[in-house]
């Protein structure tokens, strides 16, 4: 669906509707956007005058006020907004709140209360095993009964467009030494987001049929990962240090009711989960997203999220059947994405098969890990409900000397 902001084949048409926080010019306070075309739209000034009963929700400046007011709310605030952006004429006071995507700077869109890492792809997680354990089993006996996952920083979370700073740790050398200093495997995983509106109490998990009361939407993740403090660090207890130093996030956060045509059914799973992860009989939660990873400008992979073993409800159930709680403003992410193919690897350690595979890029160059000055974009788009292209925006960051 088009309007008369939106060029033809523009991802972020009315059927997208993102949202994210920006502020213009050299004004500091923080708005809650819209992006519609190549145009973001003021929502908290729009909603003063369109929709005052809910213009609160807009006040602080970011997504905290929508996330925290369920679903109804969430589909009120998307009609309306469908409404005054695919009107043939624009309101004055609409048009009056619009301004150039370009004139705006994108802030975190909404403040991260938790983070959750997910580790759902099974050709992701085969080809760390094979990597790691040559003579091993690719994946740990655990892996197809529940969808493993660790706990980050959300303080670390940043935007997109936030210099990455090569971060500092220890780390054993190939003959055995014990060194401290900067990361020499730094690396990237491409992910997708899934991010917590409404809340649930402690002691009450929240079931796959619970998802969409909960989860607003989706946004795409760059979870930064230096390989050699990561290698030595993780036995016994897992990721520290080696995933804590940043976690990018897009700017753009796409809600869950503008992906009913990207649904498709998930892999077939073996052995059958246990009755709290058992979707068999529920509506598909897989989605059919194309990412694409880019180093400099050159793509370097492109994975499918289809391929995805255990799904965003899953993911939810599994971390809340302990009891414990969901606060507005969680994040949990689903793990490197990647495929079955060697160019549908979602980050650098299988796709230089632990550094063994260097991969040239077009200024000629090589790379098996991050070198200081490059930069990393992740992108992604989902079919629309007629026929064409979402847009879930980019993920972008510069990785910096360690200082």
């Amino acid at each position: 669906m088009t309007g008369p902001l939106v060029p033809p084949g523009h991802l972020f048409g009315l059927d997208t509707l993102p949202y994210g926080s920006f502020r213009r010019g050299d004004d500091p306070r923080p708005r809650v956007g819209v992006a519609i075309g190549d145009s973001v739209l003021d929502l908290g000034a729009a909603a003063a005058d369109l929709l005052p009963g809910r213009a609160g929700l807009f006040q602080q400046g970011d997504l905290g006020g929508l996330l925290g007011a369920g679903p109804r709310v969430w589909a009120e605030v998307r009609s309306a907004v469908r409404e005054w952006l695919g009107a043939p004429e624009l309101d004055e006071r609409v048009r009056a709140a619009l301004h150039p995507a370009r004139d705006v700077t994108m802030l975190l869109p909404f403040a991260v209360a938790d983070y959750v890492d997910f580790y759902s792809s099974k050709d992701h997680a085969s080809n760390v095993g094979r990597i790691f354990r040559p003579d091993s089993p690719p994946l740990p006996p655990n892996w197809t009964s529940l969808p493993s996952g660790y706990h980050g920083r959300a303080g670390t979370v940043v935007p997109s467009g936030t210099p990455i700073v090569r971060p500092r740790g220890q780390r054993r050398t190939p003959e055995g030494e014990v060194v401290f200093g900067a990361s020499t495997r730094l690396d990237v995983e491409a992910e997708l987001g899934f991010v917590v509106g409404t809340p649930s109490a402690l002691g009450t998990p929240v079931p796959m049929a619970g998802f969409a009361e909960h989860v607003f939407g989706v946004c795409l993740v760059n979870d930064w990962s230096a390989r050699d403090i990561q290698a030595w660090e993780t036995v016994p207890l897992g990721p520290f240090l080696g995933k804590s130093f940043a976690t990018s996030i897009s700017s753009w956060v796409v809600p869950l009711a503008a992906l009913d045509a990207a649904r498709v059914r998930p892999p077939a799973r073996d052995p059958r989960p246990l009755p709290y992860l058992d979707d068999t009989g529920l509506e598909p939660w897989g989605l059919d997203l194309a990412f694409e990873l880019r180093v400099n400008g050159d793509v370097v992979s492109r994975p499918p999220f289809a391929t995805t073993y255990w799904t965003g409800p899953q993911q939810l159930a599994h971390m809340t059947v302990n009891g414990a709680c969901l606060r507005t403003g969680d994040l949990f992410a689903s793990g490197t994405v990647s495929g079955p193919e060697k160019g549908q690897r979602g980050c650098l350690l299988e796709l230089t098969w632990g550094g063994a595979e260097p991969f040239r890029l077009s200024d000629g160059t090589s790379r098996t890990f991050l070198e200081d000055g490059d930069e990393v974009v992740i992108a992604a788009t989902a079919p629309g409900p007629a026929g064409g292209r979402l847009g879930l925006g980019e993920v972008r960051g510069v990785v910096v000397a360690s200082r």
